[in-house]
């Protein structure tokens, strides 16, 4: 949920850190989400709480206007919450962000136009007060060849295709080797063959990385094909409506979406939207 020119209400002094056990990577306890101004408030989350763990995949999933971008800026450290508390791998969103160890892509792939690929990749390392890479952390060459982009590093933005430009997108995202990777509908605008093949590559390199992922998403498919965990958020206010475990292979392929526990699942988590639109 975006609201143009309203700001969240703040608490006067932060809140105290959700609880989460050993090998919790994200922990929100009763996050509440207010958006205030001169003519109203609206709640854009309410009494929010979920845990992730450590190398975890969830995916979020809930119709428009349930607060699912809403709640990844607040584990981002992008929105404050109005009253309830976060914990990513065991600091607050502010001190996870100020140590690089959260990653975040968004819809658009926002590249510069006037930089190549791997120039693209590199930036994150010339602003912010970059200290360069951690010891044994991927190189922004290494991270192109994981997501699938070797050989296309000398390109500019506008000779790729919208795929390749998430990748990059994807690839700036990782380097430095962030714990927690926020996805909000990074493959929403692209077409079904090529959000297809996307899926498959994600889900490669969250393998290959264990890099905790949350991921938003409006499509019941992607929800289930990518997440270990499917979070389904009801609207008006954005609120938990259910937790859903994916009992499917790790080792998954798109011709999962034709068994019988995928659809079954699948009208589950349908039938989970239907009673919280």
């Amino acid at each position: 949920m975006s609201l143009q020119g309203q700001a969240p209400a703040r608490l006067s002094t932060p809140p105290p850190l959700a609880e989460g056990g050993p090998g919790t990577a994200l922990a929100c306890h009763n996050v509440t989400v207010r958006f205030v101004t001169d003519r109203r408030t609206v709640t854009a989350l309410e009494n929010v709480s979920f845990t992730v763990e450590q190398g975890g995949f969830m995916s979020l999933l809930g119709p428009s206007g349930c607060g699912k971008s809403t709640l990844l800026r607040v584990v981002a450290d992008l929105i404050a919450p109005t009253t309830g508390s976060v914990s990513v791998l065991g600091m607050t969103p502010e001190e996870a962000r100020r140590r690089r160890s959260l990653g975040f892509v968004f819809q658009d792939a926002a590249l510069l136009p006037w930089r190549t690929a791997l120039q693209n990749v590199q930036l994150p390392l010339e602003v912010g007060g970059a200290r360069g890479l951690p010891p044994g952390a991927p190189t922004p060459s290494e991270l192109l060849k994981l997501v699938g982009l070797e050989g296309w590093e000398n390109s500019f933005p506008h000779e790729l295709s919208g795929g390749m430009r998430q990748r990059v997108s994807i690839a700036r995202a990782l380097l430095g080797g962030p714990r927690l990777l926020l996805m909000d509908e990074p493959f929403g605008a692209l077409d079904e063959i090529t959000r297809d093949r996307l899926n498959e590559e994600l889900r490669r390199i969250w393998a290959e990385t264990g890099t905790t992922i949350m991921f938003v998403t409006h499509s019941v498919y992607e929800a289930m094909f990518l997440g270990e965990q499917v979070l389904v958020l009801a609207a008006n206010p954005g609120r938990v409506s259910e937790l859903v475990d994916i009992d499917l292979p790790r080792d998954r392929t798109l011709r999962i979406r034709e068994t019988e526990p995928f659809i079954r699942i699948a009208a589950h988590l349908r039938d989970c939207l239907g009673r919280g639109a």
